[in-house]
């Protein structure tokens, strides 16, 4: 019988799908991520279901749009026991494991060891979370346990505090690289992956808390693109004549949300990004070499995408929360078992539910009767040449 591949999903928030050099960014380090893409099959125009942390990832797990599974904002959160790919890889022996931000409840005052029943119903078998940077603020965790076993976390929220008052500061984070979050949740990573000698094949879900903003790389990564002339964004000019009058006046109110950024300033910004980006691909790298030194990288599924975008100026906006593509068009890089197609590269449109099946399709579990995505084999194996 054909060994049952093991499946790591790597997970950074808030990811534009043009910051790669896979993707044609002549001005970003990525090496990592490249690597992964050359090994696997890129997707050019893979689309979120919804700009928005929660519900986006809701759609992930679940395979449903917000319209369906009634997540549209970052409030609530699913049933506990709601179908997830994790409860069918589960059912076919795998192992599930989840390290570093979900975000399938909301955060809050509370420390996230009390949330691991509701992650374990989820069908996660092992459960390390963390939560995204500004929540870290006011919610516990493993990391700010961590952070103030160190004394670090005082200072960490202290400064983050400061930072919610000017949400484009651009200066280093107070943290040492390897106390960074990013740092942290690559580390437990590695190290869970290291020491993993169950007899049973591995599903890992790996959640980035970066590159989401405020934008605070360490100092090291701060300095990465100093010198670096990055791309200009794309001009605010007029909402076009056909956008209907509401979605008009929301987008005027959103560009009124942000001040007039100087050009330099504007670059700094943009390179603090491309330097978390860079922080997250180092430590992509050391998962990578964990699974070559367990002689796993060959026979792994590996999946690299995002839940959403970023603005970063684009037409005068920053985050996402809007269905421009640069924050609505996300990464999506698939390494197969056996490498099978490496190198491959899909123009086809195609969406973040449709990984749901795919995954369940890769790894002979049995089918979902009400994911709402597309299996992308048939895309991947060349069988079609239209995906939607």
């Amino acid at each position: 019988m054909k060994k049952m591949p093991n499946i790591i999903i790597l997970m950074p928030d808030q990811f534009r799908a043009d910051c790669t050099g896979a993707s044609g960014n002549k001005f970003i380090k990525t090496p990592n991520i490249d690597k992964i893409a050359e090994r696997g099959i890129f997707f050019e125009n893979c689309f979120t279901t919804t700009p928005l942390c929660m519900p986006a990832r809701a759609s992930f797990v679940s395979g449903l749009y917000p319209h369906n599974h009634k997540m549209w904002e970052n409030k609530g959160n699913l049933p506990p026991d709601d179908e997830t790919f994790f409860h069918h890889l589960k059912e076919t022996g795998y192992f599930t494991a989840y390290i570093g931000k979900s975000h399938f409840y909301e955060h809050g005052k509370f420390h996230m060891k009390e949330k691991e029943p509701y992650m374990h119903a989820r069908g996660i078998d092992y459960v390390y979370e963390t939560t995204g940077p500004w929540a870290t603020v006011t919610t516990d965790s493993y990391m700010t346990d961590y952070l103030k076993e160190k004394g670090l976390l005082s200072v960490f929220r202290e400064d983050y505090v400061e930072r919610k008052k000017n949400r484009f500061s651009t200066h280093p984070s107070p943290l040492p690289e390897e106390d960074y979050l990013d740092s942290y949740v690559g580390k437990q990573a590695v190290k869970f992956l290291k020491e993993y000698n169950n007899d049973k094949p591995l599903c890992l879900f790996v959640g980035f808390p970066g590159p989401h903003e405020p934008w605070d790389p360490p100092e090291k990564y701060a300095e990465i693109y100093n010198s670096v002339e990055v791309p200009e964004p794309i001009p605010s000019g007029d909402i076009p004549p056909w956008v209907p009058e509401k979605v008009r006046e929301r987008l005027k109110k959103e560009r009124e949300r942000f001040p007039h950024l100087d050009e330099e300033k504007l670059k700094k910004v943009k390179r603090n990004y491309y330097g978390k980006i860079t922080l997250i691909d180092y430590w992509i790298g050391k998962i990578i070499d964990v699974l070559y030194e367990k002689n796993w990288f060959d026979n792994s599924l590996i999946i690299f995408w995002s839940d959403h975008g970023e603005m970063l100026g684009d037409h005068g906006l920053f985050f996402k929360q809007v269905f421009y593509e640069s924050s609505v068009k996300v990464p999506l890089i698939i390494k197969m078992p056996e490498n099978m197609n490496k190198g491959k590269r899909i123009k086809s449109l195609v969406e973040i539910i449709d990984v749901f099946p795919t995954i369940l399709d890769i790894s002979n579990s049995s089918p979902s009767e009400r994911c709402l995505g597309k299996t992308l084999l048939p895309l991947i194996e060349d069988e079609i040449n239209s995906h939607r």
